[in-house]
């Protein structure tokens, strides 16, 4: 909490300095290299009073020596653990559960372990430039570790990391409209904060009449992993993804320059950031984006249950993602998902496109539930903007209580087996997994100068696989875990050999991840991770060059030893 100028340091205050560092490590708490109260107070002095301690969110559940125990405050938590919101508000709270690690989860009994654990000590709210250059100057001068954390809506826990300093930029949140001229694009464009997230800059750009792309869900943060790691949503058949909006790039590297970055300046790091990964070449400010014309778009919702017609079930499942391949080609993204034996579709957007040419694409479908006596809720509208098409018809999106795996599935799996398909579908919801999928076309649209996996360009679906994630049983979650590594995503993989997985968006325990990830852009990326950060200040699992440390089994982030 915040005193005036200086911090109370909780729990830390108490830490004995009496370990001794290890040189090839980053200081941790405990060690006689962690700063002592004088210095942490000294360094938030530096940054105007912005160090924030942290205490973990679901600490009001449990005897700690963060917050009082509440069973009304911890009861209330619960009812809202699975929105967004409830974490990207806070400092350090992950939306990917299993990097809490169990500790001060608030469905455990009050007396369960509630400790810093798996966060990060404290977090720096950043505002500028000057914020980030003061954090990274006192981190390395003391060794320390360092996260960027904007929403924490990312399954690989780089948001969040144990013995760290977190840059917390959510509160960036400026937006600029610009005529943007350049070499490679002259057009209307957005400068956004890196704070900024989805439901921001689509009401920022729809107060210019404009569409912007942004994620399916829209509390995901743009500057983050999304636009420097690819990004998907319902424009991006229309427009490209999210990499393919990007213009410049504002950002402050690990040395504490700050530049603008764009193909003609930098441009090799504009190109690593343009599609390599997130948090992994520089903390980035702001990025400019294009801005594009709204248009009418036409959108669709379709939900249908067959448990005790599963033949007929997946042979509708077939024709809808065989049948909508046309409208993808034309601009459309599907949004779908496979439990059990329920589908929904939520939604199909189609922008540029008619409610007839969408009910004809869907009309096989359709079609085929009817003549088997299979009911469904159906839905398909008309709207004059994509706006108001993405208000109405995308349902709000909560956080993904699963363990994941995923996988680019590419056209020609479609075009010559979509039988292999379905069947590898099948499979895998016999054994538990639920499937979801966004069917799109980003061969077209696509910027000249990215480093995106190249598989999303030959792309048909981008699946995502997952099994339940459970709050009380560790145990569970191992085997749950395992089921997707072993088993769930390697039938995937047997239908796209050589193929790849959107890197926002698989299993972190991913073999060859660096190939699978990245593709062919893998060694130019690792060039200029070196080249731009050759101490390895900025580390994410499955990042570029993450496989050069490890982290011990209480987190601390070590380098590996050379053979």
């Amino acid at each position: 909490m915040l005193l005036g100028r200086l911090i109370s340091l909780g729990p830390l205050a108490t830490i004995a300095h009496a370990v001794t560092a290890d040189s090839s490590c980053r200081c941790y708490p405990g060690e006689s290299c962690w700063p002592s109260a004088q210095q942490w107070n000294a360094f938030n002095e530096t940054i105007g009073g912005k160090l924030i301690p942290t205490v973990p969110l679901g600490s009001v559940c449990h005897y700690d020596s963060f917050t009082p125990y509440n069973a009304q405050e911890c009861a209330q938590l619960t009812s809202v653990w699975d929105y967004p919101i409830t974490h990207y508000t806070t400092t350090s709270s992950p939306m990917a559960a299993w990097f809490q690690n169990f500790t001060c989860d608030p469905y455990l009994a009050p007396s369960d372990s509630c400790t810093l654990g798996p966060f990060q000590p404290y977090a720096v709210n950043v505002t500028n430039a000057q914020d980030v250059q003061e954090t990274l100057h006192f981190t390395q001068k003391h060794n320390i570790r360092l996260v960027i954390r904007n929403t924490g809506h990312d399954y690989y826990g780089k948001s969040t990391a144990p013995g760290a300093v977190a840059l917390w930029t959510h509160n960036m949140k400026q937006t600029e409209y610009l005529d943007y001229n350049s070499s490679a694009y002259a057009g209307p464009a957005l400068r956004i904060g890196a704070g900024i997230q989805g439901f921001e800059a689509m009401e920022a750009a729809n107060s210019y009449g404009k569409a912007i792309v942004t994620g399916n869900c829209a509390s995901v943060g743009i500057a983050g992993g999304y636009s420097q790691g690819g990004g998907h949503g319902p424009l991006a058949s229309w427009y490209g993804l999210g990499v393919d909006q990007v213009l410049e790039w504002e950002v402050v590297t690990v040395s504490g320059d700050v530049l603008t970055v764009s193909p003609t300046q930098t441009p090799d790091l504009f190109w690593a950031l343009t599609g390599g990964g997130g948090g992994t070449y520089a903390i980035v400010l702001s990025l400019t984006v294009k801005l594009h014309p709204e248009v009418s778009t036409a959108a669709a919702s379709l939900t249908f249950e067959a448990p005790d017609k599963k033949e007929i079930f997946w042979e509708a499942v077939k024709t809808f993602v065989t049948d909508i391949m046309p409208l993808t080609d034309v601009g459309a993204v599907a949004i779908w998902e496979v439990a059990e034996y329920l589908f929904e579709l939520s939604p199909i957007t189609l922008p540029g496109g008619t409610r007839q040419k969408l009910q004809k694409q869907l009309e096989p479908t359709l079609s085929l539930l009817k003549k088997n006596n299979i009911s469904y809720s159906y839905t398909i509208k008309q709207f004059s903007t994509y706006y108001a098409s993405y208000e109405e018809m995308n349902p709000g999106v909560n956080i993904t209580e699963y363990q994941i795996g995923g996988r680019l599935i590419p056209r020609s799996v479609l075009e010559s087996n979509p039988a292999s398909f379905i069947s590898t579908l099948q499979s895998i919801s016999q054994e538990g997994g639920v499937i979801s999928g966004v069917s799109l076309n980003v061969s077209q649209n696509q910027a000249a100068v990215t480093s995106v996996n190249p598989a999303w360009r030959n792309a048909a679906i981008s699946v995502v696989l997952g099994t339940a994630f459970n709050y009380t049983s560790r145990t569970a979650d191992l085997n749950n875990q395992k089921l997707i590594t072993d088993k769930l995503v390697p039938q995937l993989e047997a239908l796209s050999p050589g193929g790849g997985a959107y890197l926002n968006e698989a299993d972190f325990n991913q073999p060859d991840w660096q190939y699978v990830f990245y593709g062919k852009n893998y060694a130019r990326l690792e060039t200029i991770k070196s080249k731009y950060d050759p101490d390895g200040v900025l580390y994410g699992l499955t990042s570029v060059g993450s496989d050069k440390w490890v982290e011990n089994n209480d987190g601390q982030l070590c380098r590996k030893l050379q053979n």
